[in-house]
């Protein structure tokens, strides 16, 4: 007869041996599941591919068919990313159907409708952005390739796509902009019109002859080659500045573009300047005029004389 020691030992022995013979059935199991599964899984993979290939068919199709003929490009893009995101949705759900036995869309709806809650706080931004660039993309603001502002953004559009817009900056940086941004917040599109009004501040000294200098401005705008000759320019005084007369010159160019931008107040500015000065019209510096009369002064200057006969005199006494 066992001691009890010896039949606790056996008892504890077999019930190891029990759990690892579990564990191992357990293994087992799963791992001929899966092998059985693995056909299943392969044609979930194959079919996932028919559907992405089907997607990018149906955008290029839609491309060469609507590209063409349709005004606003942007509706075209919105029918392209809607329609091959519906192809890619109903690949996955054929996809899971097979690979997963059992698995029916209607287990992921109810799945999807017990977690709503969740999934909207969870996803509130990314919905938001969704609906804001289909809507970007329907009212069309702006296209690819129009320069717009926000914010402290400003660059050419490269890309609208449903979550976000990306657009490059004129210094050469790529920046992401959210869509619910640009649909809530005021936003700029310089490139929006043909035209383009630009200004710049021209100051001239109080003896000259205004109408003179306007005259004489006016002609160097007729030679600069980047001022439309559809809209006529201006120069009006606007104000009695602290040296100067100031002037304000505003002309259109025809492509309201950064570059064109930059160029044409550059050929301005050297124009004006050189009819400017050609014709004898001052444009001045900025004047300071000191009153030495004011009693504050002859304080300073008999002070300074003072401070000099004292310095004087230390150094006699040396």
């Amino acid at each position: 007869m066992p001691t009890p020691d010896v039949s606790r030992l056996s008892n504890t022995l077999t019930d190891g041996v029990t759990v690892y013979q579990q564990v191992v059935y357990t293994t087992q199991d799963l791992a001929s599941g899966f092998i059985e599964r693995i056909p299943y899984f392969v044609a979930a993979l194959i079919v996932l591919g028919i559907f992405w290939l089907l997607s990018i068919i149906f955008k290029k199709v839609v491309h060469k068919t609507l590209g063409a003929r349709v005004r606003h490009q942007n509706l075209v893009k919105v029918f392209q990313r809607i329609g091959g995101a519906l192809i890619l949705f109903i690949g996955f759900m054929i996809a899971m159907v097979v690979a997963i036995p059992g698995f029916t869309p209607a287990k992921l709806i109810g799945a999807l409708g017990i977690g709503s809650v969740a999934i909207g706080f969870a996803f509130k931004d990314i919905f938001q952005n969704l609906l804001s660039g289909i809507l970007l993309l329907i009212s069309e603001p702006f296209r690819i390739g129009d320069q717009i502002v926000s914010g402290d953004y400003e660059g050419t559009v490269e890309d609208i796509k449903i979550r976000a817009t990306t657009i490059k900056t004129y210094d050469g940086r790529q920046v992401v902009i959210p869509n619910s941004d640009l649909y809530t917040s005021a936003l700029t599109v310089n490139t929006a019109y043909k035209q383009r009004r630009l200004q710049v501040a021209v100051g001239i000294g109080y003896e000259d002859d205004i109408e003179a200098a306007k005259a004489e401005i006016l002609r160097a705008l007729d030679k600069a080659d980047s001022v439309s000759t559809k809209a006529q320019p201006s120069v009006i005084a606007t104000g009695f500045g602290g040296s100067s007369i100031d002037l304000t010159v505003r002309w259109f160019i025809e492509e309201g573009t950064q570059a064109n931008k930059v160029a044409s107040i550059h050929q301005v500015i050297v124009e004006i300047k050189t009819a400017l000065d050609a014709a004898g019209v001052n444009i001045p510096f900025p004047i300071r005029t000191i009153d030495l009369s004011d009693p504050s002064v002859s304080a300073i200057v008999d002070k300074m004389q003072v401070q000099q006969a004292l310095a004087t005199d230390q150094q006699a006494a040396k």
